[in-house]
């Protein structure tokens, strides 16, 4: 918007540098200045001001495809002025000369020319497609057609505009429409995601079993091993009866031996005493065997004495005394003669 101030019969006018000020004297065109700054006299001066930055403008308008359904293109242009002076002649940018703003609305008189012809440009694509066609494709097709049908339509070159760019944000079609396609996808998804779930639960169970047969094998493995321990200690245990048996064997075969050579050795003691003892025994018998009844009478009562604790009564006659009496005086008489030589 242009900035105006009054000093008395004259006006001065100051534009931002976006836009394009055109002054008007008697009808003529007298200069145009982009934003520059000037004098002017409000009774005999006519100004327009025509914006020469990028204006964007959205455009929204309803078709009908090719089967018959309703849907609804939206999107954006982006225009400029290029050439203010044609514009400004085409349509009226004329300002209020106290204020500095538009009298009339002249941006929305560009923007339904550009809505006309965006439809006009997209009507032709939609009416001969599918709506399904339209709903995967139609977006850049119908930027297409557009940015085809701006090029080359001499209207805009007339009123000095210039299209910079034009974006289709979406084509959609009615609620109901929309629904009815999307429940096709929307079952194909959830099928896709029930056989995501399937497929998961199936390569869970899977898991699960190989963990199952994993843990059985453990055990498998386990009892074998442990099947292989209680044979082992069982024939540890058998070799240690074994051995604790041959071990007290052993010890019963040396104390046997021990003892048939304690007993060969005692009985070999006893056969040598006894062995000695009648060999006394008959020594004696033999020396007995010489002497008189006499002196084995006197033997058996010394004998006889030496057993006996005590004597009450001792009777001895003289025919038993004298005697023996009689031959041990002869006995001493022997020993007392001499020997010869």
């Amino acid at each position: 918007m242009a900035e105006i101030r009054n000093f008395g019969f004259f006006r001065h006018l100051r534009s931002e540098p976006t836009s394009q000020i055109i002054k008007y004297k008697k009808g003529q065109m007298c200069s145009s200045e982009r934003g520059g700054a000037m004098w002017f006299l409000p009774l005999s001066s006519s100004l327009a001001e025509v914006p020469v930055d990028d204006q964007e403008h959205t455009f929204l308008f309803h078709g009908r495809s090719s089967d018959f359904q309703d849907v609804t293109t939206q999107g954006v242009i982006t225009y400029r002025v290029s050439q203010p002076e044609k514009t400004a002649e085409r349509i009226d940018f004329t300002i209020d000369l106290k204020r500095g703003v538009h009298l009339r609305q002249p941006l929305e008189k560009l923007a339904v020319v550009l809505n006309a012809l965006a439809q006009q440009f997209a009507w032709d694509y939609v009416v001969r497609t599918p709506v399904r066609e339209l709903l995967t494709n139609g977006q850049q097709q119908v930027r297409h057609d557009l940015i085809a049908g701006f090029d080359t339509d001499s209207g805009l070159g007339d009123l000095g505009i210039e299209i910079v760019s034009v974006r289709v944000s979406s084509i959609k079609p009615t609620a109901d429409l929309e629904k009815a396609l999307e429940t096709k996808t929307r079952e194909k998804i959830q099928q896709e995601a029930d056989e995501a779930v399937f497929e998961r639960r199936a390569l869970a169970v899977q898991k699960e079993r190989a963990i199952a047969e994993n843990e059985l094998q453990n055990q498998i493995e386990l009892a074998i091993r442990q099947e292989q321990l209680i044979a082992q200690e069982g024939q540890n245990e058998k070799r240690r009866m074994k051995e604790r048996a041959e071990a007290k064997r052993i010890a019963a075969q040396g104390e046997a031996d021990r003892t048939q050579i304690g007993a060969k050795a005692k009985s070999e003691g006893i056969r040598l005493v006894e062995a000695a003892r009648v060999e006394g025994e008959k020594e004696r018998m033999d020396i007995y065997r010489d002497l008189p009844t006499s002196a084995n009478i006197g033997l058996a009562a010394r004998e006889l004495a030496g057993k006996l604790q005590s004597i009450e009564h001792l009777n001895i006659s003289p025919d038993l005394f004298g005697p023996s009496l009689l031959n041990l005086m002869n006995l001493g008489a022997k020993r007392l003669e001499p020997s010869e030589g």
